[in-house]
């Protein structure tokens, strides 16, 4: 068999590696490594590049499917203008409304996917993936166990198992840290490339992380029971005192298995704020005692892959904050209270940003938490000439030329920490608004296109109607404009109690005051818990007002039998509601088109 360049150069640095360290770890003979070690090593090497060429296919596959897919919105969008009943695109495809109803769209057993598993209000447990999501896991534990266990020679020696053992395990946890570095980022070149939610590599980043943690402790215990066998666990001791390589390599799997203890979905809920921070301080600890343990070694260069994806990351944040924060003014937040413990956050930008529905920021305010930042669904934008400089003296329309200025709107629902903080601070200010020093990283997200239904089906939950209103805008506008398929859209936003509307007056009647909205738009709202009845009053037909929960598979089936071409349903709220509108969408699938898009941040 040929041997590569590549191949030759990873082998000539093996037999260079002949180190101090090098000799504990072979018992202190003075013997350079044999043909048999090279080969493994050149071997282990391979499996890694072939591990990150695998995931790497993964994402070919996901970003080809979604090119088809938007190919064929973006052809059905161009289909429907000047064709109001779209007939040919209501109905659904045999083929992949099978694979939308038993994988894509499917939980993992029965009907619950989002819904966190709750012990009380401020603890929960999770929730399950997906059958896609768990598709995908399985497949990258499955690739890493063939890969540690199943490709070892296990009929040579007993102590060339363990040290083959060793080797590749501590080799693999090292090339894990690229894609776990990688989905772990806010800006993850993969999320608009393939266009899935953060969450979803979320979700991914934690398996991976324990991946990495029982390769580590594999690695670690297939040194440690060998040498105590043969000598006894003292001699263990003295060699992880006597050896930097050695010491290294324990508090490297060290940090990382406190990176896992520390990260189960109790802790980080609870503790959100003190997780962060001892999260990035244990990653930089392991990160740094790995780099000792691999110096001068070839899969030293695996670290600094992931080292310097974490640094391009970091540094891509800083100048995102930097830029959009930092101008002729700087970026200020109006935080004014709201009935129901909600905020609505005014941003006024220093500087203007193209806005597009379902786009979220990282909100920074040092006043109230000076390194934290939280993830908030940017409800409304607004553009604004701003005619004078900064002392208030009035320019000239030369002068004024890019001075215009931009407002986001976020609505924020109290909590706990930050958002507690926040809204103690504006209730207690003079007409329960402050305003404060701001700083906003984005914008992210927008993944997800409405412009190419014929039908659109959007519900909110409480809060989740600020990741619904930009779409209701856009749409609105694009029906006037002629510039989108939709023809029927319909808001079904469950709040608890009457006074929460106060939370999007301003956005909603401007929406409604929008030409030819009454033509398209459709808003109905649930009150779950009315104080009375005479509270519940539909000021339109097209704006109606119902006591209690929905129904969900009835809304649906109304929108079904009116169905103007392909429907996109979009819901945004608490898991339960997620759950159930995507079991009847689900059930759906055979009937007609019906495409089910869930907007969720899970960490």
């Amino acid at each position: 068999m040929s041997i590569t360049m590549h191949s030759l150069l990873f082998a000539l640095s093996l037999v260079g590696l002949c180190s101090a360290t090098d000799l504990e770890t072979r018992g202190g003979h003075d013997e350079p490594p044999s043909p048999f070690e090279i080969w493994h090593e050149m071997l282990n090497d391979k499996l890694g590049r072939y591990t990150l060429m695998a995931l790497g296919l993964l994402a070919a596959a996901v970003f080809l499917w979604k090119v088809w897919f938007r190919m064929a919105s973006h052809l059905r969008r161009l289909a429907s203008f000047n064709n109001d009943r779209q007939r040919y695109f209501v109905a659904a495809g045999d083929t992949f409304a099978w694979v939308k109803n038993h994988l894509i769209y499917a939980p993992l057993f029965r009907n619950r996917h989002n819904q966190e598993f709750q012990l009380s209000q401020a603890v929960n447990f999770g929730t399950l993936p997906s059958r896609f999501h768990a598709l995908i896991l399985v497949g990258i534990i499955a690739m890493n166990v063939v890969v540690c266990c199943v490709t070892v020679p296990y009929k040579t020696k007993e102590d060339s198992v363990a040290g083959i053992i060793r080797n590749r395990t501590g080799t693999m946890a090292t090339v894990n840290l690229i894609p776990l570095v990688l989905l772990a980022g806010r800006n993850n070149p993969l999320i608009k490339l393939l266009q899935v939610p953060f969450d979803t590599y979320n979700l991914i980043h934690r398996w991976l992380g324990r991946i990495i943690v029982c390769e580590a402790l594999a690695h670690t215990f297939a040194w440690a029971i060998p040498k105590a066998q043969e000598a006894g666990w003292s001699v263990v001791a003295i060699s992880i005192k006597s050896s930097s390589f050695i010491l290294s390599g324990l508090l490297g799997t060290i940090g990382f298995v406190a990176l896992m203890v520390h990260s189960p979905s109790p802790i980080r809920h609870a503790f959100y704020e003190t997780f962060i921070h001892l999260h990035i301080a244990l990653a930089v600890l392991a990160f740094g005692a790995l780099w000792v343990h691999l110096e001068d070694r070839p899969a030293q260069y695996y670290l600094i892959a992931a080292i310097v994806l974490w640094a391009c990351e970091r540094a891509t944040r800083l100048v995102i904050i930097l830029f959009r924060n930092i101008g002729r003014k700087s970026t200020t937040a109006l935080v004014e209270a709201l009935p129901g413990d909600a905020m609505r956050i005014t941003l006024r930008m220093a500087r203007p940003w193209t806005f597009k529905p379902g786009q979220h920021i990282y909100l920074y305010i040092p006043a109230i938490g000076w390194w934290m930042s939280h993830p908030f669904s940017v409800g409304w934008s607004d553009s604004e000439e701003d005619l004078t400089d900064e002392k208030g003296i009035p320019m000239t329309r030369q002068d004024s030329f890019g001075a215009h200025k931009m407002t986001l709107s976020l609505l924020i629902r109290r909590r706990t920490g930050f958002t507690d903080k926040l809204f103690q601070r504006a209730l207690g200010s003079p007409d329960s608004r402050i305003s404060l020093r701001a700083f906003a990283e984005g914008p992210y997200g927008n993944i997800h296109s409405m412009d190419s239904y014929g039908s659109v089906l959007l519900f909110a939950g409480g809060v989740g109607i600020t990741h619904q209103v930009p779409f209701v805008r856009h749409l609105v506008q694009g029906h006037a404009d002629g510039t989108v398929a939709a023809r029927r859209v319909t808001l079904v936003w469950i709040i608890q109690s009457p006074e929460h509307l106060e939370w999007i007056r301003p956005w909603m009647t401007s929406i409604l005051a929008m030409e030819r909205r009454r033509e398209v738009l459709r808003i109905m709202l649930f009150i779950t818990r009315p104080r009375n009845t005479k509270e519940i009053q539909s000021p339109s037909a097209t704006v109606q007002m119902f006591p209690g929960r929905p129904n969900i598979d009835t809304l649906v089936g109304m929108e079904v039998e009116n169905q103007v071409g392909a429907m996109g349903v979009l819901v945004c709220g608490n898991g339960g509601l997620s759950d159930d509108v995507r079991r009847v969408c689900r059930k759906r699938q055979n009937e007609t088109h019906v495409d089910f898009i869930e907007e969720s941040f899970t960490w």
